[in-house]
């Protein structure tokens, strides 16, 4: 993803109301620090300046990177995730430090350009850097879409586990009228997938669902009708629970595996541990500040996919995801209404006011 000047802008506007700021580059992710005050508590606002691919511009009814208002709402790729989020953070610290330049504690701006994509040299990076500096983030609130009818009606406070596999089922090829000679690896896998897609892994708990396991991608085949395959490869993922551990669900797979005797390799990837926030200071004011401003009440969630509080969280930092709504993220024709951008801003800023006053 192309930074494009954003963080520049955004940097800008930071240091013009005494924020100190640095650049972390790692590898080819552009990612800044920016920091207003030293003591602690320290209420750090996290997001992401990259955004996932616009798709056929033909059937955007505007440009997607030259932001339109129409009927009240703000088009573009990237109005809902999350730069509309990250203009309100911007714009409620400049209202917060103008009415409070000697707050308490201090506020921190973690963004990176590298959320959407690989995720390896962006908050995960800077985390590391700040940790071996000794900079320790108490309070978090990331920037993602989280929001279901209005601004504010819904908050995360935690995110499932998400474990990938990449399976690859060997068998030997062979023509399809001599199967004696041959062995097929979708046939000797199916047994397995079927118990693996029926499997009840956990029950859940009174903060997450059930773990889920999904395929995501099967292939197997030469192309010919006439052939049988060599080898069956399948892509799957966990959204798990914390009633699991990786470890526990790599074990029970494997188990199964061997179990229909099947000859495989499995390689693993590990997207995030799950994470909660509990009820207490973080969420108390979060709930307390769009009660206030909206007179609605929040509803706590840990549904959806991934985020980088993944990598804030295991820090010991309270960590929550407060944003827009997110019906129209990575969609064509993304928007945003325009007043939720400023009723989002405010919720911001109280919740800074209740934090660090």
């Amino acid at each position: 993803p192309n930074d494009a000047g954003c963080q520049k802008l955004m940097r800008e506007r930071l240091e013009a109301i005494g924020f100190g700021s640095e650049s972390l580059a790692f590898g080819e992710v552009s990612n800044f620090w920016a920091r207003h005050g030293d003591r602690s508590p320290l209420l750090v606002f996290a997001g992401h300046t990259d955004v996932v691919p616009p798709g056929p511009l033909e059937q955007w009814h505007s440009d997607p990177f030259t932001p339109d208002i129409r009927n009240g709402m703000l088009y573009g790729r990237g109005a809902a995730d999350m730069k509309g989020s990250l203009a309100a953070m911007i714009t409620a610290c400049e209202a917060f430090v103008a009415a409070h330049p000697d707050h308490n504690g201090s506020i921190g701006f973690l963004i990176t350009s590298d959320e959407e994509g690989p995720s390896v040299d962006g908050t995960v990076k800077v985390i590391d850097h700040l940790v071996n500096r000794g900079e320790h983030i108490d309070l978090c609130l990331v920037g993602e879409p989280s929001s279901s009818e209005r601004a504010g009606d819904v908050i995360k406070n935690g995110r499932r586990g998400s474990l990938n596999g990449n399976l690859l089922v060997h068998g030997k090829q062979g023509h399809v009228a001599y199967p004696h000679l041959a062995a097929n690896p979708v046939h000797l896998a199916a047994p397995a997938l079927a118990e693996l897609a029926s499997v009840e892994w956990d029950q859940g708990n009174e903060h997450f669902p059930p773990t889920s396991f999904q395929i995501s991608n099967l292939q197997a085949g030469t192309g010919a009708e006439n052939v049988i395959p060599g080898d069956l490869n399948v892509m799957f993922n966990l959204r798990y629970s914390t009633e699991l551990t990786e470890q526990k669900i790599r074990d029970r797979i494997h188990a199964i595996l061997d179990r229909h005797q099947l000859d495989y390799t499995l390689v693993w990837r590990l997207s995030g541990e799950p994470f909660l926030t509990p009820e207490g200071e973080l969420v108390d004011a979060a709930r307390d500040a769009i009660r206030e401003a909206l007179h609605i009440e929040t509803t706590l969630s840990t549904s959806g996919g991934t985020s980088d509080g993944r990598f804030i969280a295991p820090t010991g930092a309270q960590v929550l995801e407060l944003g827009p709504i997110n019906a129209t993220i990575h969609q064509i024709n993304e928007c945003v209404a325009v007043t939720a951008l400023d009723e989002l801003s405010g919720i911001y800023r109280r919740i800074l006011q209740k934090l660090l006053t």
